[in-house]
């Protein structure tokens, strides 16, 4: 999706794709998750997940819009420090570092140092091309790495993303020189999407350990 769809949703208040608290796929793995001082969660929004994550690592997030970045640290009552690094403006306080901008100009600067990434709602926000070029971008970033990644799939003719689609062999191309190993399953067919109700005939959301 272009930028000005995302910078909308946030205006309007359109959130159908937040969580009110730490997604269930990610508690299942976090007390397993690898030794690290840093995670980066890309597209990161306002997220939840990133509160969970501090419990163990420095938070790194990438978030386009700068909506997303000021609600996140006023509803966690921290005071950013906010500088301009370039093209993006860095937030940051207490164990959260959010780079404000553009994800497909972020400088590897951004994320020295880190070697674990998490995707709850990054790749399925994106339409196919920019999958592509969203998978490309985070191993040119991190050229060793290892990502906690939620996918979700739903009969394709059902409905228009996004989130979008992302099947297992979609994810082993993505990251063609990968090992990809399914970590979970999580049914909510009948529940909805964070705060959206599909009408689909199914709904399934998968984490993935994929580490390159």
């Amino acid at each position: 999706m272009e930028p000005q769809f995302w910078q909308q949703r946030w205006a309007l208040n359109e959130l159908g794709f937040q969580l009110e608290a730490a997604h269930p796929l990610l508690c299942a793995q976090l007390a397993a998750m690898p030794a690290s001082q840093k995670v980066f969660v890309p597209l990161c929004g306002k997220s939840p997940d990133m509160h969970a994550l501090a419990s163990r690592y420095q938070v790194i997030g990438a978030e386009l819009a700068e909506i997303a970045c000021r609600d996140f640290f006023a509803e966690a009552g921290l005071l950013p420090q906010i500088t301009q690094q370039a093209q993006h403006q860095l937030w940051q306080s207490g164990a959260y570092q959010l780079w404000q901008g553009d994800f497909f100009t972020l400088p590897a600067e951004a994320v020295a140092g880190v070697e674990l990434i998490y995707d709850r709602a990054a790749l399925i926000a994106l339409p196919e091309p920019m999958r592509v070029q969203y998978a490309a971008k985070l191993q040119q970033l991190l050229p060793t790495a290892q990502m906690l990644l939620i996918s979700l799939e739903y009969p394709q003719g059902e409905k228009q993303g996004p989130p979008f689609v992302v099947s297992p062999e979609e994810i082993r191309t993505l990251f063609a020189n990968a090992k990809v190993e399914l970590a979970g399953v999580h049914n909510i067919t009948g529940q909805g999407f964070a705060r959206r109700r599909f009408a689909t005939s199914q709904l399934v959301e998968k984490s993935w350990w994929i580490r390159w």
